[in-house]
């Protein structure tokens, strides 16, 4: 997080190349702020898509589990910091096969992720609320 805050949101490794954001949640349970790298895909009307892949694993990532108690979310650009509005994508929807095929053929490490694990990927929209 300091290399993403020190080059104005450009990071090495593997996230480099990547649109990349740092999302600030409230904890569910603990109420304990935490910041989690995570990439975006930006959508026409200004908000951003992110998805909880967690990798690929088994289980729905912690910012996930916090946004849908807390949807508030601050979210770092690298160029600017806002609050936003977490919301998810419905999982059966439509709308959520759409964005997800569209992220995942950019990002084919979306698609891999989704084929390892039973789950239904989320994927959640953030939207500017200053």
């Amino acid at each position: 997080m300091q290399e993403f805050r020190q080059n104005g949101g450009k990071v090495g490794g593997p996230f480099e190349g990547g649109s990349l954001i740092l999302l600030t949640t409230k904890g569910a349970k603990s109420g304990v702020v935490r910041t989690v790298p995570t990439l975006f895909f930006a959508q026409a009307d200004g908000s951003l898509l992110i998805f909880g892949s967690n990798g690929g694993a088994d289980t729905h990532p912690a910012w996930f589990h916090n946004i849908k108690v807390n949807p508030r979310v601050t979210v770092e650009t690298g160029e600017e910091t806002y609050s936003a509005v977490a919301t998810e994508v419905p999982a059966g929807s439509e709308e959520r096969d759409r964005l997800f095929a569209e992220a995942a053929a950019e990002v084919q490490a979306f698609a891999a992720y989704q084929a390892q694990t039973e789950r239904k990927i989320p994927l959640v929209i953030l939207s500017r609320k200053d």
